[in-house]
Parts: C-alpha cells; structure tokens; sequence
C-alpha cells in the first residue's frame, strides 16, 4: 500500500522550450484508483512514466510513501506496470510469463507458482497457464500481463491505455474487471487513458490534463461532470460534448439562439462583477426536453432545424442549427427519446431544464457562479 505524491514535478526534454509535464501537483491517495484523461499531447503517459522512472523528473519531486523517488531507479520504486502493448515474451507459457518477475527476484520455485496460482484465480486464468500467448485472445493476454504485475504484490500500480488494442465489447468488459480487481486488491493505482468514457467509470477520482502538461481539475466524475471547474473541463468530460457558445448578457440571462436563458443570480453577479458583456454558456445535451405547446398551440422554446440524427436506440442525438445563430456553422446537439426522433428538416423547440446551464468567462474559460 502507498500514497503518491506528484510535487510540481516537470519533464521537459532537452531542446524543447516547452514542458512535457508542467509543474504537476497530484495527491493520490493510499489504495485509490486514480485516473490520468486528456488529449492526446496532454502528457498523461509522461507523467505515468515519470512515476514508473521511466522519465526524467526535469524539476520538482515525486514521492511513494513520503519517500522522494524521483532519483531511483524503476526497480527500488515498488511498482508495477501494464503496458498498452502486453509485452509479454512468446516462447514462455502464461505461468512463466505471470513468474518471470519473481524468478529473476530469487523466489524460490513453489514460492512462484503459489503466487502465480493466486494471480491466476483472481484473472479466471487457471485453464490458460501452460499456453503460450499465441493461443490467447486480446483480453487474455490482457489479463495475463495484469496477473504479471499482481504477483509482485506492488505498493503501486501503473497501467498505461491497457484496453486500447481491445475491441470496442471486450474493452467494456475488461475495465470493469479491472475496476472490481482493483477494489479487491486496494492497490494504489494510476492508470492513463485518452479515453473519458474509461475514466468517468473507472476511477475514484479523475486527474484531467491539458495540452502542455498542465492540469485542470482534480475531482470524483460526478463533480466533474456536474462542476466542471472550467470550459475546457465541460467540453472535454461528457459524450457527446457540452454545447459551448458565446452568449450575450441581457435582462433576465444570457441570449442563446431565439430564447434569453434565465441565469442563476450568483452567476449574473459574477458576470457583473467581471465588467462581462457576454459569457461562455455551455448547455449539455441530455439538459432539454421538447417544449410544451402553449394556449396558442405553438411552442416557445429554442428553436432548432435539424441537420443530422444519430439513432441509438434507447436515445438519439440531434445536431443542427440554432434558430438566430446565424453567425456560428457549429452544430447544436440535443438528445431525445430515441422512439420519437425528429427527421432531418424538422425544426424542434426544447426548453433547458432549469438550473443545468453552466456559464464560463468567455477569456479565461473559468467557471462563473
């Protein structure tokens, strides 16, 4: 078991003027499941590498256990790593693969396949051990390169993109066995993924990167989906994207499309207090529901023509163009009952449900309210 601490720790390579990683401050807890997320360029991966000494820390420290490591060599670091790639060597079977480790340690040879064996159950790879990793499936060797890093018995994990070489049903199924593994085991562990899909249900808390290095917001995926700290955050977490647009400060709100958005008296003052004539209003696609007819049979709320629709069966998600948006060719999206979609032509009025509009300072992209 450990703790993991990242303290401005920075890599930036030789003849690169701009960071890799950028003064990152990280506390990963003692048997948290921590997810890294952002772009590609983010330097999520650097980071994980930086913890595993696979790269140089350029400036600040890292510490396991309130041990600085920063200087240590990758095997006095008591971790452990799952590459993308599996890495596993062909001509050994599961079991000598899941024991190499042990055995280049000295662990005598029943001592090995004790643990091997116990690795091996918790994987349901006791049928598998004396296969080579040719006669395996993606998500076998998978798992045979995690029952690798468990029989170490690490104070930490690393795990780099393992699902991506996985299809996209197998990818499903094998984050929430690591997920349950993880729970089971309590081994710390930080695991990197471009992927928002994996973080939001995998990790305790989800660290988000941005390009250069730098670090947005630390937090649980509902705060992040629910409080994203800045713009980048709501556009980044949540598929399909948040709709971001300018949006101009008016009596009562701020004007998105034919409508004027009631706005959240903190926010209006925020707003005011910056001197902002208009802000960043981002609206996620799940926060409408079709408008009501009135008295008059017609219905008042934001009017969309419809450009596409993405049928998904239960949902389907409609991107168009904002009535009165004339000046902005992105595609708005909204999602409906996939039983009742609208067609291509249409034009659909919704109203936003009330109090889930998010507004951003149109520079600074930081929340307001």
């Amino acid at each position: 078991m450990a703790a993991v601490q990242f303290l401005k720790a920075t890599c930036q390579y030789p003849g690169n003027p701009v960071p890799s990683v950028n003064e990152l401050d990280l506390d990963i807890n003692d048997g948290e499941f921590m997810v890294l997320v952002g772009p590609s360029g983010s330097g999520k991966s650097t980071a994980l590498r930086m913890l595993a000494g696979l790269e140089e820390v350029s400036r600040g420290e890292i510490r396991i256990n309130d041990v600085d490591v920063s200087a240590k060599p990758p095997k006095e670091r008591d971790i452990a790593m799952v590459f993308q790639s599996y890495a596993l060597y062909p001509h050994m079977s599961v079991a000598e693969n899941m024991g190499f480790a042990l055995k280049l340690a000295g662990v005598n040879k029943d001592e090995r396949e004790r643990k091997v064996l116990e690795a091996a159950k918790l994987l349901n790879l006791e049928d598998y051990l004396q296969r080579k990793p040719k006669a395996l499936s993606g998500g076998q060797r998978q798992r045979v390169a995690m029952g690798r890093a468990i029989v170490r018995s690490p104070a930490v994990f690393l795990m780099d993109e393992p699902l991506s070489n996985l299809d996209a049903k197998l990818r499903v199924e094998t984050r929430s066995n690591i997920a349950q593994l993880q729970a089971r085991l309590g081994t710390t562990t930080l695991y990197v993924t471009h992927d928002q899909v994996e973080a939001m249900t995998m990790g305790h808390r989800v660290a988000i990167l941005k390009e250069g290095g730098f670090l947005q917001q630390v937090d649980t995926p509902r705060n992040l989906y629910d409080t994203p700290a800045n713009a980048f955050v709501a556009g980044f977490i949540g598929s399909p994207a948040m709709n971001l647009r300018p949006a101009e400060i008016v009596d009562g709100g701020a004007r998105l499309g034919n409508i004027v958005l009631p706005l959240k008296p903190q926010v209006m003052a925020a707003a005011k207090e910056a001197g902002l004539s208009t802000i960043t209003l981002g609206v996620r696609p799940e926060s409408f529901q079709a408008s009501r007819p009135g008295a008059d049979g017609t219905a008042s709320g934001l009017r969309i023509e419809v450009k596409l629709v993405e049928e998904l069966g239960a949902d389907a998600f409609v991107y168009g163009k904002l009535e009165g948006d004339e000046n902005d060719d992105r595609n708005y999206t909204v999602r409906f009952d996939g039983r009742v979609p609208p067609r291509i032509g249409d034009v659909v009025t919704v109203d936003v449900h009330t109090g889930e509009e998010h507004a951003f300072h149109p520079e600074t992209g930081l929340r307001l309210g």
